[in-house]
């Protein structure tokens, strides 16, 4: 694992300013920096940097985190690559991670790999040079020698152990474990991929992790992709993204394909927001990855029998990334077509119609839905609710249901709270505002965010003291933290040991709130220890409460010695300040 040191040490040294500023032009506002978000799009700036604290905030979208998670974030990357590319930039060399990793592999292995894969890409980039053949076929392809380098394109000859001639050692493991050599029962080793036009596979952070290879003229399979290895994974890679990002904030479309192919036959034509899944179901998590840099998708499948079960197989994964500002279209090609085929046919302005106007989810849902039932028949109309009804529970999004649910009352002749009913989906109502005493949520809150402005007073919580209050958790967090490692003295710094755990979200919204508000730290410690005397005083009040209960029910005889200390105590203090007991 990545040291905590390591990351406290890299979060002082990077500056959340500068590094936004270098993707997204910052503008002063007040104490704060300003500028429209990068991860939606709007018109007006609610997109807040904050210098002294070191963190990030949209009010339009909730974007929330810090130098890392922006990197991770605009960049698509994972944590780790995110911390290695932040530590490339300020200079700092990540410490090897002692033990387990974090893919279960070798230390050092995914630097060998990725190494590897690198070297192997250059020899098929030189031989596509070097093979008239291939080079016919781009052209026959209508693909120009721009895209090709574009895409890092190559050429893998035919022959059993053409990448001997690189890896000297054609016997090392690591070219086993990067999927470019197979070994047969007897133990031979020969080279995957052979006559294949080959197209490199990269990660966000622009490393090479695989490879599809595309076969020349007839054969079988027609497209061969790089088994599952360390650095690749087919559910969770997009292929063209590195090289669709701006065409992606350009447009808020990412436009989904079945095949690498496809994508830069479209990107040859000017539509260069095109993405795949390489040789699976488009899964929740390439929908979700998509989501976080485009409002809109839209999935383009053949419009044969096995495209409309793609799509289908889409829609049910994409359902539950869902949200109410996001939204899902498809498209449907005449039949023999594919995306390649088409937008040379009919070119760039005919497809960019065809997206334009691609089918809604919720229309093709419904369409869909109402093929499998015969909706003539009391009996299809029941069928059509209880096909619907797990699609319909997946849904996070109440607005979009509401929709759905209307509309399966009309084509069923349910009542729509028949439908809700059936399909055991809770009506919205807002939710009621959680019962607390006035005083307690207040002064918790109070604590909040004076530990957020000066963490290293989290270490002086009196954890006893505090009421069970929603902010309870998130400061007995905090607390613990600092107690541990005192050097988390930033809310950055505390930011990145809070990732995933459960108090992670109540503690970005109480962030939020500190944006914008003036704060005086040399009055901050007094107000600290004036809220907790007025806790104590509060949780006295509550003590004294339920000791006056229970005497008035058993007596006061039916207290213990302590209590009937605590008590006559409590009784003579008030009686000092002239109140009369309840």
């Amino acid at each position: 694992m990545i040291p905590d040191s390591f990351i406290q040490d890299l979060l002082a040294r990077v500056d959340i300013v500068e590094l936004v500023d270098g993707y997204v032009p910052l503008k002063k506002a007040g104490a704060n920096y300003a500028a429209c978000c990068p991860f939606h799009n709007e018109k007006s700036p609610s997109f807040t940097v904050s210098p002294t604290k070191q963190f990030y905030h949209c009010f339009g979208c909730g974007a929330h985190g810090t130098a890392i998670s922006f990197v991770m974030e605009y960049q698509g990357m994972g944590f780790v690559d995110a911390i290695k590319e932040l530590a490339s930039k300020a200079g700092m060399q990540v410490p090897e991670s002692e033990g387990r990793s974090f893919n279960d592999e070798k230390p050092g292995q995914t630097r060998a790999l990725i190494e590897i894969m690198a070297r192997a890409a250059q020899y098929y980039k030189d031989q596509l040079k070097a093979s008239p053949r291939a080079v016919d076929y781009c052209k026959k392809r209508g693909l120009t020698g721009e895209v090709a380098a574009r895409f890092g394109m190559g050429y893998a000859p035919d022959g059993w152990q053409n990448l001997q001639a690189i890896f000297s050692d054609y016997n090392a493991e690591e070219l086993k474990i990067a999927g470019l050599v197979i070994e047969n029962e007897a133990g031979r080793r020969y080279d995957r991929f052979r006559d294949r036009l080959m197209i490199p596979i990269i990660n966000p952070k622009g490393d090479i992790i695989g490879f599809g290879g595309r076969i020349i003229d007839q054969g079988e399979p027609k497209y061969l992709n790089s088994p599952e290895t360390p650095l690749f994974e087919k559910g969770r890679e997009v292929f063209g993204l590195p090289q669709a990002r701006q065409a992606l904030r350009d447009t808020n479309t990412a436009i989904v394909t079945e095949g690498y192919m496809d994508v830069i036959a479209l990107a040859q034509n000017g539509v260069g927001n095109a993405v795949a899944t390489l040789g699976t179901a488009t899964t929740a998590t390439h929908v979700n990855k998509l989501l976080r840099q485009v409002d809109r998708i839209v999935f383009c499948f053949d419009g044969d029998n096995a495209g409309r079960k793609a799509a289908w197989r889409a829609l049910e994964n994409s359902l539950e990334a869902l949200a109410d500002n996001k939204r899902l279209g498809f498209i449907f090609l005449p039949q023999d077509d594919d995306p390649d085929s088409y937008i040379r046919a009919h070119g760039k302005e005919e497809f960019e119609r065809q997206v334009k106007q691609a089918m809604p989810l919720s229309d093709f849902l419904l369409r869909e839905l109402a093929q499998r039932c015969d909706l003539t028949s009391s009996e299809g109309k029941a069928q059509l609710i209880y096909e619907a009804k797990p699609l319909l529970l997946k849904l996070p999004t109440p607005l979009l249901r509401l929709q759905l649910v209307k509309r399966l009352a009309e084509a069923s002749g349910f009542a729509q709270s028949e439908v809700e009913r059936l399909c055991e989906l809770k009506s919205y109502i807002p939710a009621a505002p959680p019962k607390a005493s006035r005083t307690a949520p207040s002064l918790t809150r109070n604590l909040l965010r004076i530990v957020l402005h000066m963490p290293q007073l989290a270490a002086k919580l009196p954890i006893e003291l505090l009421p069970d209050t929603p902010e309870r958790a998130a400061l007995v967090r905090l607390h613990d933290l600092v107690s541990a490692n005192r050097e988390s003295s930033s809310y950055a710094g505390l930011r990145e040991q809070l990732r995933g755990l459960p108090e992670e979200s109540l503690i970005e919204n109480a962030a939020s709130e500190l944006l914008g508000q003036p704060f005086d730290e040399g009055e901050a410690e007094q107000e600290f220890d004036d809220t907790l005397n007025r806790l104590q005083e509060s949780g006295q009040k509550r003590d004294f409460a339920k000791l006056q209960l229970k005497a008035q029910q058993f007596g006061v005889a039916g207290l213990s010695a302590e209590e009937k200390s605590a008590y006559i105590a409590q009784l003579t203090k008030l009686g000092r300040h002239g109140q009369t007991p309840a």
